[in-house]
């Protein structure tokens, strides 16, 4: 593992925090792309990006504080956790990022539903890279014991274990590209407005739900973790809305 990339002096460059540098340009060239392509400003990728950048880090560490804290941890200790690299939990992150964005496409007066559509495939893509720098850190995000070959120990990550495990930052990271693919490949094959967002909440919310399978995180409810439930109400959000859109394009087209 490779917690650390290299040192400028006293300047350590930590790989989860490059790596997360990485996603945002990553998706920020995908979503001025897309708003090119749908002649729409491409400036406005840029605000969004850096309203939704910091949105999802102050989410994520709240989340991470109010939720995923031991009851053992001191204030000290969770005051420096909100400066580390670890702790940036993705569904905190999604929900401040999400608010922050909607108030930036509000507020440039540009309708909701494309531009969600184009967000839906730059936080797919950088979702996937910045999973990447999970497993470079070694940041505990890895999974149960396994004897399969791929199985992998993290004796130099940020937390440390010799036992072979699921490296589920790495399933991630194939899964978010794979449905970064499906929603490039589609995106100008669906032509309902805010379908293909529908898309992405119910394959990111599916991909969380069974990787949570094999991963350490404590359960909540119903013997699942927290991240499977919120991954639930992503997916029935997703088919709810996205019925509600084609029965209401359906309707529009049935002759009088």
């Amino acid at each position: 593992m490779y917690p650390h990339l290299f040192e400028i002096g006293p300047l350590q460059i930590h790989s989860f925090g490059a790596m997360v540098a990485l996603a945002f340009m990553a998706a920020l060239f995908l979503i001025n792309k897309e708003l090119k392509r749908k002649g729409l400003d491409p400036e406005l990728g840029s605000s969004i990006i850096t309203a939704a950048m910091v949105g999802g880090l102050v989410g994520a560490k709240l989340y991470f504080v109010l939720f995923e804290t031991p009851a053992s941890m001191t204030w000290g200790q969770i005051f420096k956790s909100i400066f580390s690299g670890s702790g940036l939990t993705f569904y905190g992150g999604f929900i401040v990022a999400a608010g922050a964005a909607v108030w930036v496409i509000r507020r440039r007066r540009v309708p909701i539903l494309p531009v969600a559509d184009i967000l839906g495939i730059g936080l797919s893509v950088g979702y996937a890279i910045g999973r990447i720098g999970c497993q470079l850190a070694g940041d505990g995000d890895y999974g149960v014991p396994t004897d399969l070959p791929w199985g992998m120990a993290y004796p130099d990550g940020v937390v440390p274990t010799l036992e072979k495990v699921h490296p589920t930052p790495v399933y991630e990271t194939l899964m978010g590209l794979g449905i970064c693919g499906i929603l490039w490949v589609t995106r100008k094959r669906i032509p309902i407005p805010g379908l293909s967002f529908c898309l992405y909440l119910i394959l990111t919310g599916l991909a969380r739900f069974m990787v949570e399978f094999i991963r350490i995180n404590s359960r909540v409810l119903w013997g699942l973790s927290d991240a499977q439930l919120i991954s639930l109400a992503m997916m029935v959000v997703g088919v709810v809305w996205g019925v509600r859109m084609i029965m209401r394009q359906k309707a529009v087209h049935v002759p009088n």
